[in-house]
């Protein structure tokens, strides 16, 4: 087992449902391999319900929530996608201020998918490159970012590195990617 993360724990912040099973679970065992320590963070606590596109897929003990866990207990924040669960995220005052919290501080962020309409509601995509689902192009060039059709995208233009990526297909890239920027 790698163990470019050992020490270190990545919060996974997703809605009490509507995030897409595989772009949580599959960055998930990839943090796990490589020694870090995954929490999954929401707005409510118990269980979220994830989903298989739009049918409804198994259930996540939540660890923490955004009234009572900041950035500051994380060392790097992933943000899978689906496009129910961070449509619902960036309504939660509390869950932008969380992922701008990351911003703040410095520490890496990774984000697939529709996961960037989250950042875009914090007001950190302005001046950065990102990839998303095709569908968020013009909601992130109009938040000030510029938008690439890459598998994966790393940006260091900003002292948070920023990995994103379009798609569940693109996942073996985009685990690695954010390993690799996690681990920074």
């Amino acid at each position: 087992m790698a163990t470019g993360l050992k020490g270190r724990t990545i919060a996974f912040l997703v809605a009490p449902e509507g995030v897409e099973q595989v772009e949580l679970t599959e960055p998930w065992k990839a943090v796990e391999q490589a020694g870090g320590t995954p929490r999954l963070v929401s707005t409510e606590s118990g269980r979220i319900q994830a989903f298989n596109h739009l049918d409804k897929a198994d259930t996540f003990a939540v660890d923490t929530t955004v009234d009572v866990s900041g950035p500051d207990e994380f060392d790097g924040l992933v943000l899978p996608g689906g496009v129910a669960n961070p449509d619902f995220l960036r309504t939660v005052p509390k869950a932008v201020a969380f992922a701008r919290g990351f911003f703040d501080a410095g520490k890496p962020v990774a984000a697939i998918c529709h996961a960037p309409w989250t950042l875009i509601e914090a007001d950190v995509v302005r001046g950065r490159t990102l990839t998303s689902w095709p569908s968020l192009r013009t909601d992130l060039t109009n938040a000030g970012a510029t938008w690439v059709d890459e598998e994966v995208h790393v940006c260091d233009a900003g002292p948070t590195r920023l990995v994103t990526s379009r798609k569940p297909d693109d996942l073996k890239a985009f685990c690695q990617a954010a390993v690799e920027a996690l681990g920074h």
